[in-house]
């Protein structure tokens, strides 16, 4: 019994001391951080920055920049636990047939591809090692980052993930919800309302704000006809269950963390 009541004290002090003991490093966020203090930590210390990417435009009944919103949340939720600083995110981009909508920016692959690029390669410059965006925005965007971001592990000999976090916690969704989601659909209301419940405004949802993408080759609309887009018809539409978008966040974010965890611990067991 004595040996027992023993195991517990320390396996309660030890989760108590690494839940509070004190940080490496007083800030994880780049724009915060005085440049002496990160030349004592990057990359001696910490070796890996996510870069949150995302853009503006309409999310049904949440804010506008929902895309930046969630990969900087997330990257804040996990800096920490995966050794990472974070970097400003990049708050325009590729908006594609949402551009039309108020609010929304649209910033070309012209202009934006040799941007991403350069940040990318700013990263690397200041000691990076392991180079994780986070995005937070899907059409063109996605093959952009990944296109760019294989480039600058190339030429820079750095390594990068990309990570779509709303199709990569599919599986999440699923599980927590029941069903698929959407655009600005139930899974990334939730996600939202997690992070800042003042950013969502249930008064102004009716489903007449909602369609389901078309299934490949059979109709194209721009702008798309609504805000929110399901991924599945009659899946998705948002129900702002403040219980449920908190489980949802842990669940999403607790993926995140492992699979850049994992993903850097294998490069480094293959040294790359």
């Amino acid at each position: 019994m004595k040996k027992f009541l023993l195991i517990a004290y320390l396996t309660i002090s030890t989760t108590v001391f690494s839940q509070t003991e004190k940080d490496i490093v007083s800030t994880r966020e780049m724009e915060r951080i005085n440049w002496m203090e990160f030349k004592e930590v990057v990359p001696s210390k910490i070796k890996t920055v996510i870069l949150p990417t995302g853009t503006l435009e309409p999310h049904g009944v949440i804010n506008n920049g929902a895309d930046n919103t969630a990969p900087f949340a997330m990257a804040r939720t996990i800096a920490r636990r995966t050794n990472a600083m974070i970097a400003p995110t990049l708050p325009y981009g590729i908006t594609g047939s949402m551009e039309a909508y108020p609010g929304a920016f649209q910033i070309t692959e012209a202009a934006y591809r040799p941007f991403v690029k350069q940040v990318l390669e700013g990263l690397a410059k200041n000691g990076f090692r392991n180079i994780i965006i986070m995005n937070g925005h899907g059409g063109g965007q996605t093959a952009v980052l990944q296109s760019v971001a294989a480039e600058v592990a190339s030429e820079k000999r750095v390594r990068t993930l990309v990570i779509n976090w709303w199709s990569f916690a599919s599986d999440e969704t699923k599980e927590v919800f029941g069903e698929d989601g959407g655009h600005a659909g139930w899974n990334e209301t939730a996600f939202i309302q997690a992070i800042d419940p003042t950013l969502i405004h249930p008064e102004r949802y009716t489903e007449d704000l909602t369609t389901a993408y078309p299934a490949s080759g059979t109709w194209s609309a721009v702008p798309f006809p609504s805000s929110i887009g399901l991924y599945q018809k009659g899946q998705g539409y948002p129900k702002f269950d403040q219980a449920k978008a908190d489980l949802y966040y842990r669940k999403v974010t607790d993926k995140v963390a492992n699979l850049i965890t994992e993903t850097v611990r294998k490069w480094d067991m293959a040294g790359l």
